[in-house]
């Protein structure tokens, strides 16, 4: 995939490193949306009522009608600027929403140090009392427990534990054929798949694989750990950083855009 090429080779460094340039980009990608999809003269026309309305809330002070007056021009003011901003809002959404679901593969998770346990879990399309299927682990990677059923008989959970660094697949093995999944330890951060779907709709939350082909299995999942960010000495989840980041962005490149928001 196109995120996993273009991250890959930064496994291992510092996730900063890519996540500011990459902020920085989505800054300027959201100015030139807002630029060719807002209307600005509207926006200009309603930030200048904005504001004659909080000066005749300051001037008229002792007037309770006016500033009523001036009270609910503010409301109506700001249920117009607000319509006005949700339509670039509304055209960035659903690239936002899938570049953010890559960028969790890279960021949110960090790969199973050696060592540390992990739960994979496989969710049956149907349940079934007969037998589950095998699970095979790459090499570096131990299965400790036989197969626990939940929900029913439609979640099959065994646990897992990294013994090397690795990035390989796991195999569940059936009578008709077997489902893989990929499985990551080691140093991070790395791009990682937390859960391979078969749904079309679930696979836009969970891209880091292909779709799995009509089968017994709904989605397989590893519960690797939430990752963090360190920068200027604290750690915070990626998307702050990245909203922090482009939002300064934007505010820098917005003359050149000529942007008003």
């Amino acid at each position: 995939m196109l995120f996993s090429a273009i991250l890959s080779p930064f496994s291992g460094f510092n996730p900063m490193i890519t996540l500011i340039p990459i902020s920085i980009l989505i800054g300027i990608a959201m100015l030139w949306v807002f630029a060719h999809t807002s209307n600005q003269h509207a926006i200009q026309k309603v930030k200048a009522r904005l504001q004659a309305h909080l000066y005749e809330m300051r001037l008229f002070t002792d007037e309770p009608v006016l500033i009523w007056k001036a009270q609910w021009g503010l409301l109506t003011s700001n249920a117009k600027y607000i319509g006005l901003m949700l339509v670039p809002a509304l055209v960035a959404t659903i690239p936002m929403i899938l570049i953010f679901a890559q960028l969790e593969c890279f960021y949110g998770h960090s790969p199973l140090s050696v060592g540390r346990e992990a739960i994979v879990t496989a969710h049956m399309k149907d349940g079934s009392d007969g037998p589950p299927p095998a699970l095979q682990a790459p090499q570096g990677i131990a299965i400790e427990t036989p197969p626990v059923r939940a929900g029913g008989g439609r979640e099959i959970s065994w646990r897992l534990r990294a013994t090397a660094p690795v990035k390989g697949d796991l195999e569940l093995v059936f009578p008709s054929g077997h489902v893989s999944k990929t499985i990551t330890a080691g140093a991070g951060p790395q791009y990682i798949s937390e859960r391979r779907v078969s749904s079309l709709a679930d696979q836009i939350w969970y891209p880091g694989e292909s779709r799995l082909s009509s089968g017994p299995v709904d989605w397989i999942e590893i519960n690797y750990p939430s990752a963090s960010v360190h920068a200027l000495g604290i750690d915070l989840h990626w998307l702050i950083w990245l909203l922090i980041i482009s939002m300064l962005s934007a505010l820098i490149f917005k003359r050149r855009f000529r942007v008003s928001f």
